[in-house]
């Protein structure tokens, strides 16, 4: 019987044809991956600029890079802090626009920041002018920075009353602290365009607990996005060994890690053996095994009528594109697209009604998704 929290594998995934075709065939739309560039550096994430240009963020070199009609720019934009660390999984790594880009020209990007007592989670935001970051300013810092180098979380996004979105990893081995939320680990913020908590979130006036949570008890959550059909927020994390989650967002909510998970650590062990508990919140959906989603958006193009309002999910295990059918707040089916074609870091609506992907690898491709007839 199919329920909130369900398991991927109830699910029939759809046959792909040979990556070596142009063309994909799919439930409900046949359609065409088309190439807009490569030569990328593990990109991380993707904003879409007014006049069509757009820009990626490079995790590793960490740089932030500009394509242009299919070209992608040989010099990286300059005005990047020197404090980023690209230890691990850390480096330069989302991008998001100020609602007002047009005409304020302004920018954030999230990054792993190196500070005197360790790495955290840092947001700047900046004018982008020419091919320069100009008024430079980090406007966030996680608290408390610690060691290690997994888990940073770092998806970026606008809510629609302005509202800047950060998610933020529990930092691998500081899982417990997300339980915590007189931390910021394994919690996603709700922040002022200036970086501030919201005078309305739910700890604002509680002692003991940082103003700027919006939510606590993630994991790693590298999916962030709004539902234009509704506007709510959504998000996805990494699960430990399985336990991979989607979850509709409410404010001040418990989403369980690591009291409850469908997940178990890598050796095998068990980190705990409750799935549910009083005042934790369930899952929409989780995979076991594993997918390492990384990237969502509900499609709201015109591209692909039949697939408005599905939630697409890169996925760096198994190397895919996943899409899940929704009926209201629940998944009724669910199909791998583009299976093993590399590890999809990010997946982004485009103002011009296409999706677009980006891969994980030294030598990264942005791709756009193009129905077959046009």
């Amino acid at each position: 019987m199919l329920r909130t929290g369900l398991v991927a594998s109830l699910f029939l995934l759809a046959a792909q044809p040979s990556l070596a075709q142009d063309n994909h065939t799919s439930q409900q739309h046949d359609f065409k991956l088309v190439e807009v560039t490569n030569g990328l550096d593990h990109p991380w994430g993707m904003a879409f600029l007014p006049d069509g240009r757009i820009l990626i963020t490079e995790r590793d070199t960490p740089a932030l890079r500009l394509v242009e009609d299919g070209v992608l720019h040989p010099s990286p934009i300059a005005g990047l802090p020197d404090n980023i660390s690209t230890s691990g999984q850390g480096g330069l790594l989302d991008i998001t626009l100020h609602p007002n880009f047009a005409t304020n020209q302004v920018l954030y990007l999230s990054y792993a920041g190196k500070g005197d007592d360790g790495v955290g989670t840092e947001v700047l935001r900046a004018r982008l002018v020419g091919h320069h970051l100009t008024d430079v300013e980090t406007v966030f810092q996680v608290f408390p920075k610690t060691g290690g180098s997994a888990h940073y979380g770092s998806r970026l996004q606008f809510g629609a009353e302005g509202e800047l979105y950060v998610t933020v990893g529990d930092r691998y081995s500081y899982m417990n602290e997300a339980q915590n939320p007189a931390n910021h680990l394994g919690s996603i913020l709700r922040l002022t365009d200036e970086g501030k908590a919201f005078k309305d979130n739910p700890f604002s006036d509680t002692v003991g607990k940082k103003p700027e949570i919006y939510t606590f008890g993630h994991r790693n959550p590298q999916g962030l996005t709004v539902r234009h059909t509704d506007g709510s927020l959504w998000a996805h994390e990494h699960g430990p060994r399985g336990g991979d989650e989607v979850n509709k967002l409410k404010a001040g909510a418990n989403y369980g890690w690591p009291a409850i998970t469908y997940g178990i650590d890598y050796s095998g062990r068990t980190i705990s053996d409750k799935t549910h508990a009083a005042g934790m919140e369930q899952p929409v959906v989780y995979w076991d095994p594993s997918i390492a989603p990384s990237g969502m958006a509900f499609y709201k193009g015109d591209k692909f009528p039949n697939w408005q309002d599905d939630l697409f999910v890169g996925a760096l295990a198994g190397q895919h594109l996943r899409r899940l059918e929704m009926e209201g707040d629940q998944v009724v089916d669910q199909e791998v697209l583009l299976d093993e074609l590399a590890r999809i870091r990010d997946v982004r609506n485009a103002p011009d009604g296409y999706l677009y992907i980006l891969t994980d690898e030294s030598d990264g491709k942005l791709y756009r998704l193009e129905p077959s007839v046009q």
